[in-house]
């Protein structure tokens, strides 16, 4: 029931290792390791291999040879190698184990297919001490081993525990130091009169000197739109909003810097940019999302100058006052929520629905306003046609109707994990005394001497042989199982109100697609499996 990213039947199929840049000399000393593999008992610990590179480029060879002694070290320490989670590009220090696509799949969903998890170095799993304390107490919860080939781990003892503790912060301290380089990399560029790294704001581009440094440039046609969008927003006669400049920039093809399309929030994010004056701009730590770069100034206190200036310092100051304006003016709808986000769906364009607020204003000079229910694209202006709904309550009472009516009587299911040794102890019980009982009956045995002591023998035996013969083998293994407590999801959400509705729709992938005079209610044909709900043994806080 888990939504398993699909992976290969053989992760070790010459063809998928040869795709991946292994030469024939690795996929030779694979095949030895694998024969040597199919020695061990069916008793040997199942090991997952965990690769992790922040970069990852064609010249990268780390990802193969980490692969390689993972796989030689589990066979060295008698483990059964299961699968590989192959993590290239990601890293450590931002996206701890259990969010990583392919780890986190098997963390998360595929916990009962391994008992170990063998990765190359510690820092090539973590670098946070506060993740590294996460994944402790999961493996203690889940009986699961941590082991490196290059640091001494162990989990199995406390000594060992505190041992990763101490490799993880010097991991951490070593990511530290990389982060001081790379800061300090930046911080000669924002004091360069030169440009030297980043990626310049839009209506400007980068070219080579002679001597081989790059410079920075207007770029002609770019700077004509932000021209053209300063000129129609800050007008006196009917001036323009973003969200009007971005429909008519959308209609003419004329498109951003990243992919998609113009809308208010990214126009307006290049436009408070100081950049457009053309001086070097920074962000410093902590800088808030949303607030515009800071200038850099140089010794003397002058503003460091890249480039001629898009606009002169009081086209650009007059700009920001008109934009601050409207912020303000808006500001008493900000952080108007819309109920089922990412539930209802535009049936013309795909994009999600947005509770918007509509103001005008009476001959009396009284403001009205009142909430309505528009497609995202009219917000980033490029209207797709689709209809707007002035009563969006009545939607979202229509979306609740429908829903309960289709699997509103669904019995609400929880996934849980449970352990094999138990049952595995028992099987072995049982199995031991079944002999015990069968040796005693042969001839000569002690329970072979007829009458009562032999017919209590030959009972005991059947009854231990009916319980052996209950134990489902699957049970003497780790797995999923899944639970009903007796409860629909109309009690369900009836208990826990539209928050958890929302919720559980949103994990289920149904939408209510909205068209031109009716709408549908698209439901997943494996909706109750994605229903399930699932413990989430990393949503805490550390």
């Amino acid at each position: 029931m888990a939504d398993a990213l699909v992976q290969p039947d053989d992760p070790w199929a010459p063809t998928v290792l040869r795709s991946l840049g292994w030469s024939d000399a690795e996929l030779a000393e694979l095949a030895g390791l694998r024969a040597r593999v199919e020695t061990l008992p069916a008793t040997a610990a199942r090991a997952l291999l965990s690769l992790r590179l922040s970069i990852l480029t064609e010249e990268t060879t780390s990802p193969v040879r980490q692969e390689l002694d993972l796989f030689r070290m589990a066979v060295e320490r008698g483990s059964r190698p299961v699968g590989v989670a192959r993590d290239l590009g990601v890293s450590a220090t931002k996206v701890p184990p259990w969010k990583r696509p392919e780890l986190g799949d098997w963390i998360n969903n595929r916990a009962p297919e391994f008992d170990e998890i063998l990765f190359w170095k510690l820092d090539r799993f973590v670098r946070r001490i506060s993740d590294l304390h996460m994944m402790i107490e999961w493996c203690k919860e889940y009986e699961k081993t941590l082991a490196a080939k290059n640091d001494p781990i162990d989990l199995s003892t406390e000594f060992g525990q505190f041992m990763v503790t101490i490799i993880a912060g010097m991991a951490r301290i070593e990511a530290a130091n990389t982060g001081v380089r790379v800061e300090s990399l930046w911080q000669f560029a924002r004091s360069a009169q030169r440009w030297v790294i980043g990626k310049p704001v839009y209506g400007y581009r980068t070219t080579d000197n002679e001597d081989g440094t790059r410079k920075l440039e207007v770029d002609p046609a770019k700077a004509r739109v932000l021209r053209w969008v300063s000129k129609a927003i800050t007008r006196k006669k009917r001036p323009r909003s973003l969200y009007w400049c971005c429909k008519v920039l959308n209609r003419a093809g004329v498109l951003p810097a990243k992919k998609g399309e113009w809308s208010s929030g990214n126009l307006k994010a290049i436009l408070i940019n100081p950049a457009l004056m053309g001086y070097r701009v920074y962000r410093p730590k902590g800088h808030k999302q949303g607030k515009p770069p800071l200038i850099s100034y140089d010794t003397n206190g002058q503003p460091i100058r890249l480039a001629e200036g898009i606009f002169t310092p009081d086209e650009f100051k007059l700009m920001q006052a008109v934009l601050e304006e409207r912020a303000h003016k808006g500001a008493k709808t900000q952080g108007k929520r819309t109920p089922f986000l990412g539930i209802i769906k535009c049936g013309t364009c795909g994009r999600n629905y947005y509770d918007t607020m509509k103001r005008w204003t009476l001959k009396t000079g009284e403001v009205k306003r009142a909430s309505r229910l528009r497609c995202s694209s009219f917000v980033n202006g490029g209207a797709c046609g689709a209809p707007t709904f002035d009563d969006p309550q009545k939607v979202y009472q229509q979306v609740k109707v429908t829903v309960l009516e289709e699997i509103g009587d669904y019995e609400v299911v929880y996934r849980k994990y449970a352990r094999g040794s138990e049952q595995l102890a028992r099987k072995g019980e049982l199995e031991a005394s079944i002999q015990h009982y069968m040796r005693g009956l042969e001839p000569g045995g002690v329970f072979r001497v007829s009458g009562f002591i032999e017919k209590q023998a030959v009972e005991t035996l059947t009854a231990l042989g009916n319980e052996l013969s209950q134990i489902d083998p699957e049970s003497i293994e780790d797995r999923w199982i899944y639970e009903s407590r007796g409860v629909t999801y109309r009690q369900h959400w009836e208990a826990e109100g539209t928050d958890q509705m929302e919720e559980d729709l949103r994990r289920s992938a149904i939408t209510f697609v909205l068209h031109n005079g009716y709408a549908e209610l698209n439901i997943p044909e494996d909706v109750k499996e994605r229903l399930v709900i699932r413990k989430d043994f990393f949503d805490r806080r550390v």
